[in-house]
């Protein structure tokens, strides 16, 4: 996984996805859990701002080895 490799040369990387149990299987640090396969992002540009922006606050955030974080329904 290009997440993982990445982290190994020293830069935080965050994967959003809405399959995060397989993104802990792989070994991704940050996980940002999306509201849908299709869309893990999200619809609407509500919800993609608050995916993006909890994403840039987890690269900012020490956090343990498989860490998943959820993003808040407005």
């Amino acid at each position: 996984m290009l997440a993982k490799e990445i982290e190994r040369s020293g830069l935080p990387t965050v994967f959003v996805t809405s399959l995060p149990t397989i993104a802990t299987m792989i070994g991704a640090n940050r996980i940002v859990r999306g509201p849908a396969i299709t869309h893990p992002f999200g619809v609407d540009e509500a919800d993609r701002r608050r995916i993006v922006e909890r994403a840039l606050e987890m690269l900012e955030t020490p956090v343990e080895p498989l860490t998943v974080w959820e993003v808040e329904a407005p």
